[in-house]
């Protein structure tokens, strides 16, 4: 088996613990990674400007890394900043998917910048504040701002409504997005044929890195793409049942004891996956 080489990690529930840190045991075990070798890629359903702040206490602003934001419609450089990838919906689709939320009664969000759009205050938002640090804006004309562009919509909501309002949209839309729960209440609908497994063989393709050897570690659903496009596949051991079952490994640890930095040292550093 051949040496790791590339590292996507999720943010949420995956690298951060519960109050939104990292711990000293998972800083140092990236450090020891990337001085082994091992390119490291954030990848979040985050805006990047609610990436960077982890990206810097992990030192990725002074050497090369990666941030796949937005679920993978936007892919910049850790060290630069520099954008080396982007990918918009379709205004037209947008419109589509936003007229059955607003119809069905659910709120919906578009980020841009360092700021959180929304058509409506409602309490799933106002968690979403909460986690991401973004400014929130509550605007009148959301329709007409759809119809400017945005990179993706994520409609927040009870999960078993979204359940229904999934099927309807994917009733009108199917094969023009990409749509999946990033967590219980968020959906989230994307380009088509964009998530972070598309971003992560993009990232692999610019650094000339084999599938085999890369490794993706997520809790999500939104994770699912990339685990199964990554050589490992490693899921949380908190993570959803789904993302477990199509897991090659599953962590010992979970997010808040160190999951990450215990796969690290024992599948990476040690060599349970082919590194010497």
């Amino acid at each position: 088996m051949k040496p790791v080489r590339l590292l996507a990690l999720d943010l949420d529930d995956t690298l951060l613990r519960s109050d939104l840190t990292i711990s000293w045991r998972t800083r140092y075990a990236i450090k020891r990674a990337e001085a082994a070798g091992v390119t490291v890629a954030l990848a979040s359903g985050r805006i990047a400007a609610a990436m960077v702040h982890f990206a810097k206490q992990l030192g990725m602003h002074r050497r090369p890394g990666y941030l796949i934001c937005n679920n993978g419609t936007t892919i910049q450089e850790s060290h630069t900043g520099n954008i080396v990838y982007e990918v918009r919906l379709d205004p037209g689709i947008a419109l589509t998917a936003f007229d059955l939320a607003d119809a069905e009664g659910f709120p919906v969000q578009i980020y841009e910048d360092d700021v959180m759009y929304v058509s409506r205050r409602n309490e799933f938002t106002e968690y979403d504040q909460k986690l991401t640090g973004l400014r929130q804006i509550v605007v009148e004309n959301f329709r007409a701002m759809v119809g400017g562009g945005c990179h993706k919509l994520l409609i927040p909501g009870d999960s078993a409504l979204l359940a229904h309002l999934q099927t309807l949209i994917r009733t009108y839309l199917e094969g023009d997005i990409t749509m999946f729960t990033s967590k219980p209440y968020f959906l989230e609908i994307l380009p088509a044929l964009t998530d972070k497994g598309t971003a992560l063989e993009k990232v692999a393709g610019l650094l000339g890195i084999g599938q085999e050897e890369t490794v993706a570690v997520g809790d999500s659903m939104n994770d699912e793409a990339m685990l199964r496009w990554a050589g490992t596949g490693v899921a949380m051991i908190n993570g959803d049942e789904r993302i477990k079952s199509a897991a090659d490994i599953i962590t010992e640890r979970n997010n808040d004891n160190d999951g990450v930095a215990r796969f690290i040292e024992q599948y990476i550093l040690k060599g349970g996956l082919g590194n010497g």
